[in-house]
């Protein structure tokens, strides 16, 4: 897939227009609350500690990712709510949001270690990426998850 299209903007949560919040918010909530059947309260918290990471088709957001910096959830940074338009799953989408992450996370706090709460379905597309499962599986919001981690190496 080409993403030259494909206009992707980094934000923090100060600079996220309203339209822009609602549209990120509704976007997450018809993947994980309703698409996925977690009944789960998706505003956290922890947004305006994040950047977002938004990807735009037109005027249709169609990929999302947060990353969200060291001493708020992990103690390393972490990026989450990865999320793909489902039209558009299944054309390394989610990888790119993933490597996106990852820069980002280097540019702003110098480092690629990185710890997530991965769905355990995900674990082999987040190993893909240098991460490695740490614990047991655990029930988060009625789905199964994984504690991941990345060392940091490229």
């Amino acid at each position: 897939m080409t993403y030259s299209n494909l206009n992707w903007s980094w934000k923090s949560f100060d600079q996220l227009s309203k339209y822009e919040l609602y549209q990120i918010l509704s976007f997450r909530q018809s993947i994980f609350v309703v698409e996925q059947k977690s009944w789960y309260l998706d505003a956290d918290g922890l947004d305006k500690y994040c950047e977002h990471l938004t990807v735009m088709k037109d005027d249709i957001l169609v990929g999302y990712l947060r990353l969200m910096p060291s001493g708020k959830r992990y103690h390393t940074p972490s990026i989450g709510r990865i999320s793909v338009l489902e039209n558009f799953r299944g054309k390394s989408l989610g990888s790119e949001l993933v490597k996106e992450g990852l820069k980002k996370s280097e540019e702003l706090y110098s480092s690629l270690k990185m710890t997530i709460s991965a769905q355990e379905y995900l674990i082999n597309f987040y190993e893909s990426h240098g991460f490695r499962v740490i614990g047991e599986v655990y029930d988060e919001d009625g789905i199964p998850h994984v504690e991941m981690i990345r060392n940091g190496q490229k």
